[in-house]
């Protein structure tokens, strides 16, 4: 089962910076996971909400403000960046495409674009691109791409209209039926979960053998969980 850091080693660090990241690569994650929204000039960057409230206590519209301009007050990590960086470091990514956006699915068309150009290097790289999210539009979208797609659910029902091969589901679906691993896998699914930080948690979704759990603290899943 891989261990993907949610928005980086977010546990221990700022979410979705470079740090975070950074500080995923030391614990250990086998990949990230990283939310995108577009700027105003279409900088794809790594960042979870629509505003800067809540994580810098700024009054910034995301796809209001230009990268320039939120460079300077957030300095947000672009997804380029990230992508160069798991390159490099050989981490699967996932990336999660936040929706409604006044742009729709400029987001989707702008990131298809960023891999397409990387294309070679990811090859080379052997690492898995995922792409996520809980629009079903969206996803759609993402089904074209050359790299994997992935539907986000919240609730059970919902796994019958998931179109992709993973089945990226809340960890609370899970804990309440053990069973729906076993026929998402007999549909021929894989089964992502998120977020898992529990301890008893990360050892359900072992044992029911998950493809990936995504958690905030990389190093502490990988003890807990017997790696090395």
């Amino acid at each position: 089962m891989r261990i993907y850091a949610h928005r980086g080693a977010s546990g221990d660090f700022p979410e979705g910076s470079k740090a975070a990241y950074l500080g995923a690569i030391e614990q250990g994650a086998d990949g990230f996971e990283c939310d995108v929204r577009l700027t105003k000039d279409k900088q794809i960057i790594c960042y979870h909400d629509k505003n800067a409230k809540r994580l810098s206590n700024l009054d910034l519209e995301i796809a209001k403000s230009t990268y320039s301009q939120l460079k300077e007050s957030i300095n947000p990590f672009r997804l380029d960046e990230l992508l160069d960086l798991a390159i490099l470091n050989k981490k699967d990514l996932v990336i999660e495409f936040k929706h409604p956006v006044p742009t729709r699915g400029e987001v989707e068309k702008q990131a298809h674009k960023l891999l397409a150009s990387k294309r070679d290097a990811i090859t080379k790289s052997g690492i898995e691109i995922l792409l996520i999210s809980f629009s079903y539009l969206a996803t759609l979208r993402n089904k074209k791409s050359t790299d994997s797609s992935g539907f986000l659910i919240n609730r059970k029902v919902l796994a019958r209209f998931n179109p992709t091969k993973f089945t990226m589901a809340h960890i609370e679906i899970i804990k309440s039926d053990h069973s729906f691993v076993k026929i998402e896998k007999s549909k021929g699914k894989q089964v992502i979960a998120w977020t898992v930080n529990e301890l008893n948690d990360l050892k359900l979704c072992q044992e029911l053998e998950l493809y990936a759990v995504i958690t905030d603290y990389p190093a502490r899943a990988r003890k807990h969980l017997g790696y090395p």
